[in-house]
């Protein structure tokens, strides 16, 4: 990659000879591929660039002596231009329309020195400025507005004068936002030493005529600029940040216009994350010299100071660049100032005879490192370009946090890292200090941030962070014991134990499909974690591990509720048949009712056992119970559930009789 290619901005010449032989340029202004020139003799040069065109206009009227244009002004589309010339008979003020061969005079302005001028961009169209407001050397605001057709400005309103402290207004700005059906405005305007700022709903007229009787918001700073500047900077028609060139500094921040931070008289203030870049910050400068011009970008200020530009990160305020400048013999005074397009995204420089292009190289690509420098993580990632990038954000926390021994938080940054550092790398960094807790949150993060092609690694990971809690359960388990034999055995050790069990069992429920179902069963029972091992068997949906664990700790009813799920094969029904029965002969029967597909006759083997034990004398013969539910409610007509029925009845006639001395006598 070449020099240019390496830098943020920068410079090439656009015109040599842009004044075109009428004087030396005086004043410049872009917008849309556009740019207005005002020279020394009173002429107004327009350079489309997008159509290659250049048009000559004289605003002298053939007066003869000085008559330089003082300031030009041309809107973000580049249609709508208003320049002020001075004579010896006073000021002139002109707009000139880009479909027109001649400018048009502003009568209602004649006497006014305009230094200043805002247009509304959300409403401006090229048939119509719609409202423009002008600022004024004497401290004045007007607020006009001039249609092409029509050929002249519609009307000229004073809004505001400075009263206080009477000095030029030397730049404004506007935006507006729609509050329902109506408009808010927003105007910011500077002076040598102060930065205004109004807003109100309704109109122009409607919002300054409220600071009548209510107090103006300002911002005074130390020492006097006569060249105060005011610049937004624009993105999408929308104005993002603005800076004011004071004797102080840059007074900078964030606009956001759509906040509705307090009163009821809209005065809120639109102003976030003020700063101010000292002068003494940029080195190398005499004491009292001060940028002649500036402009601000998306994340930059470029400061003319001397015959050079130099190029300031607004956010770490440091210098990045210094960007100069190739002039023809003929100019005397170098750069005179800069302007941007908005529009266009352009920036620009002259002197008295040449254009300047300062184009910018995509200035954000380093400014996640920019804000990474300066510790604003969350800034940084929404500044990366790429994973790599937001590898180096998270790795500076993460070390910051494990370095601070906050191993947690450290876990959970390493968890988020791709590439700059291997998993085995993070993995023995928690090893080597003993943190097998922290280990295994790493290794709960990681398995969060895997995409699920990642299947070998999410396996891997998977099992040995099933390790680490089996290991956690087992360290709780051994403290517990201790503590036991100490009598020191507290609530929250106890607590502790019993939440990373349930921690435990959630990790196999969100696990249970990319858990190696051999490898997990081997190590729960390897720990002797038999409640884990059947709850993840019934993950796993191997019922008959489960049945037959509920079977051996006597717990009936659980087994059966087990085998009653849709899903368990009801071949289980039959094989743990006899074992049930003979535990819990009541809820077997029960469920065996209300399970509606078995077939009795498989059923019989076990009924034949359980009705082959002693019973108690009054105890429900539950074998009976169920038989005769199968005949008379079920309609089966199966003989040996009929057989057996009747061969159980006659063997409790039998035990009857015998009880109450009636059996059969021998003879």
């Amino acid at each position: 990659m070449d020099a240019v290619g390496r830098r943020l901005f920068s410079v090439d010449p656009l015109e040599r000879h842009a004044a075109k032989g009428h004087g030396v340029i005086t004043s410049m202004s872009a917008g849309n591929d556009v740019i207005l020139l005002g020279t020394s003799k009173g002429w107004l040069i327009r350079h489309d660039f997008g159509l290659g065109d250049t048009q000559d206009l004289d605003l002298g009227g053939g007066r003869s002596g000085d008559q330089a244009v003082h300031r030009v002004f041309v809107d973000p589309g580049g249609s709508h231009c208003i320049a002020t010339v001075l004579h010896p008979a006073g000021a002139e003020t002109y707009y000139m329309h880009s479909k027109w061969p001649r400018p048009k005079l502003l009568s209602r302005l004649k006497g006014l020195i305009v230094n200043a001028v805002a247009w509304n961009r959300q409403l401006i169209t090229e048939a119509s400025t719609k409202e423009v407001i002008l600022g004024t050397e004497n401290g004045q605001i007007y607020e006009t507005a001039v249609d092409e057709v029509e050929k002249r400005e519609k009307y000229v309103k004073q809004l505001f004068e400075l009263t206080e402290l009477r000095e030029a207004i030397t730049g404004l700005q506007m935006e507006t936002a729609s509050v329902g059906n109506a408009t808010r405005y927003y105007v910011m305007a500077v002076t040598p030493t102060r930065l205004y700022s109004f807003t109100g709903i309704g109109s122009l007229e409607v919002v300054f005529a409220s600071y009548f009787d209510r107090a103006i918001h300002f911002m005074e700073l130390p020492g006097e600029i006569p060249n105060s500047e005011l610049h937004f900077f624009i993105k999408q028609r929308r104005a993002k940040h603005f800076g004011w060139l004071s004797g102080a500094g840059i007074y900078h921040g964030d606009l956001n216009f759509g906040a509705q931070h307090s009163s009821v008289t809209g005065d809120e203030n639109f102003v976030e994350n003020k700063g101010l870049l000292d002068y003494s910050k940029l080195g190398e400068l005499d004491e009292g010299i001060k940028p002649r011009s500036f402009a601000v970008s998306e994340y930059h200020f470029l400061l003319l100071i001397g015959d050079k530009v130099k190029v300031v990160n607004r956010i770490s305020q440091e210098a990045v660049e210094e960007l100069t400048f190739d002039h023809n013999s003929e100019s005397s005074k170098g750069i005179i100032g800069l302007c941007s397009d908005a529009t266009a995204g352009l920036f620009y420089a002259y002197d008295e005879n040449s254009i300047f292009q300062v184009s910018v190289h995509d200035e954000g690509r380093d400014m996640w490192q920019v804000y990474l420098d300066m510790k604003e993580y969350a800034s940084a990632l929404s500044h990366c370009r790429n994973p790599s990038q937001r590898d180096q954000v998270y790795l500076v926390q993460a070390d910051l946090a494990f370095s601070s021994k906050d191993y947690y938080r450290a876990a959970s940054f390493y968890a988020k890292i791709n590439y700059v550092l291997s998993f085995e790398e993070i993995s023995l960094k928690f090893i080597t200090v003993g943190e097998q807790d922290a280990l295994r949150t790493f290794l709960l993060r990681k398995l969060d941030n895997l995409m699920k092609d990642d299947k070998s690694q999410i396996t891997m990971i998977s099992t040995w962070a099933t390790e680490l809690y089996l290991d956690k359960i087992n360290r709780l388990l051994l403290e517990d014991d201790t503590s036991k034999i100490a009598n020191t055995v507290s609530d929250q050790g106890m607590s502790e134990y019993q939440s990373i069990v349930k921690e435990f069992r959630a990790f196999l429920s969100d696990n249970k499909d990319v858990l190696d179902e051999a490898t997990t069963m081997r190590l729960l029972e390897s720990y002797g974690r038999v409640e884990e091992l059947v709850y993840f068997a019934g993950l796993k949906e191997k019922y008959e591990i489960v049945v037959h664990h509920y079977i051996q700790q006597g717990e009936a009813k659980r087994a059966l509720e087990v085998l009653q799920r849709r899903n368990v094969p009801i071949d289980l029904q039959y094989k743990f048949a006899p074992d049930l029965i003979s535990l819990d002969a009541y809820e077997t029967v029960e469920s065996w009712m209300n399970t509606g597909n078995l077939n009795p006759r498989k059923l019989i083997p076990a009924m034949m056992r359980y009705a082959s034990e002693p019973h108690a004398k009054n105890e429900t013969h539950e074998v009976i119970k169920y038989l005769e539910f199968c005949v008379k409610k079920l309609h089966n007509e199966d003989s040996g559930v009929h057989n057996l029925l009747l061969s159980l009845y006659a063997k409790q006639r039998n035990e009857m009789n015998i009880s109450t001395g009636e059996g059969i006598r021998l003879r």
